[in-house]
């Protein structure tokens, strides 16, 4: 019976190292991802996940490595057609632009605006209904032209992942789908592996650091190794009949076009480029080409009017409608400019280019989608896993054989 204990304690050393390979490689896969928030005392008493706590420098890596190289926001530009655009936001527009020449002429010339029938109310909407195909032609060329100054993509990428960190790790995890959980169970296979040397060791020379330093190494061998394996070798290589390739950088195909519909779907999406345009840094840019096309058009539709119009109006408040219809055209944009995200998204095809583009990378430059995010800290993920493994061996020395 006592032989029969001693030799299932001995047996118990590589199936606890193959649990504690499993324990610290699901940990290091879980502290990359959660919380999502700091727990603990700031700055060094807590845990963020790495990925989480570092989304500003992810977000930029990702813009600098891949979406920046590989999304030209003047070749989205391009593709907008002004027909269709205006197809998709007229309707909406119209209704906009009529309450602005409400507003505008309630308070700019309120007597005179008053003292207009409905017919001649009416006019004046049809006049500038007729033109706004004219109007957003003109608007959309000059947007083509000058969408550089307007829309910054490494802007509209950061901003969105520093406000949405769940987003972030959902980018991650999805392109890695395959390699994270393979990290989880090599840790358990692994982790046996190394066991059996630390059992041998131990059957021959009982010293009591024996146990927590196969701990030890089977925490920071199995994280390393399993990492290795997802990236390394990055070409494949030939051992007798077996091909051999970095886990993720195989599946380049299938990763390629995952990572795309996440991008086109909930990253670089019509809604975000529009709040980015409108309230990000070129927003001043959009305001003044709005601000051209706009004067230009209500100088041509009181051209008619004048000099009558300018008398009633007088030259200060003139100046003073046009610059308040201006601001609130910019203001409301985003009422009428939602009808236009379905159309964008099928014109733009940010997924379908995306998705083939990184098919088309090296190796090299595809590994840049995924590692380089938390490349820097994989030595904490290894350190922690070292240290699981010890404190392991610790306690299974004191619980199996004290």
């Amino acid at each position: 019976m006592e032989w029969n204990f001693e030799t299932l304690s001995l047996l118990s050393i590589p199936l606890i190292s193959a649990i504690v390979g499993w324990l610290t490689n699901y940990l290091a896969v879980k502290m990359m991802f959660y919380p999502i928030e700091f727990v603990g005392i700031k700055p060094f008493l807590g845990w963020q996940g790495l990925i989480p706590a570092k989304r500003r420098q992810m977000a930029e890596i990702e813009v600098e490595l891949v979406l920046g190289k590989l999304l030209s926001v003047e070749e989205l530009a391009q593709r907008l057609d002004a027909d269709e655009l205006t197809k998709a936001i007229e309707r909406r527009l119209s209704q906009v632009i009529r309450k602005v020449v409400n507003d505008v002429m309630a308070e700019s010339a309120p007597q005179l605006w008053a003292a207009l029938p409905v017919q001649g109310k009416n006019l004046v909407y049809q006049r500038i209904e007729n033109d706004i195909p004219n109007v957003v032609h003109k608007m959309v060329d000059d947007f083509q032209h000058n969408v550089s100054e307007i829309l910054d993509i490494k802007e509209l990428v950061v901003e969105q992942l520093v406000n949405a960190p769940e987003l972030v790790n959902e980018i991650f995890l999805t392109a890695g789908s395959k390699e994270f959980p393979f990290i989880v169970r090599s840790g358990f296979y692994f982790g046996f592996l190394f066991g059996l040397p630390t059992m041998l060791l131990w059957y021959f020379y009982q010293a009591w650091w024996i146990l927590p330093l196969g701990g030890l190494l089977v925490g920071y061998a199995t994280n390393w190794i399993a990492i290795k394996i997802i990236f390394e070798p990055k070409r494949p290589r030939k051992l007798g009949p077996i091909t051999i390739q970095g886990m993720f950088l195989k599946r380049q195909k299938e990763v390629s076009e995952v990572y795309s519909n996440i991008i086109e779907e909930k990253l670089i999406t019509p809604k975000n480029i529009t709040h980015v345009i409108l309230h990000g840094s070129g927003s001043a840019q959009l305001l003044e080409l709005i601000e051209l096309h706009v004067n230009d058009a209500i100088e041509r539709y009181v051209a008619i009017a004048q000099p009558y119009f300018a008398l009633g109006v007088g030259s200060e408040n003139y100046h003073k409608m046009k610059a308040l219809a201006v601001r609130q055209i910019f203001d409301n944009s985003e009422k009428y400019l939602l009808y236009a995200f379905d159309y964008a998204n099928n014109a733009m095809q940010i997924g379908h280019d995306l998705s083939e583009r990184m098919q088309a990378l090296s190796v090299e430059e595809f590994e840049g989608v995924l590692r380089p995010a938390y490349q820097q800290d994989e030595w904490k993920l290894i350190v922690t896993g070292a240290i699981l493994g010890m404190v392991a061996g610790i306690a299974q020395l004191y619980l199996v054989f004290m």
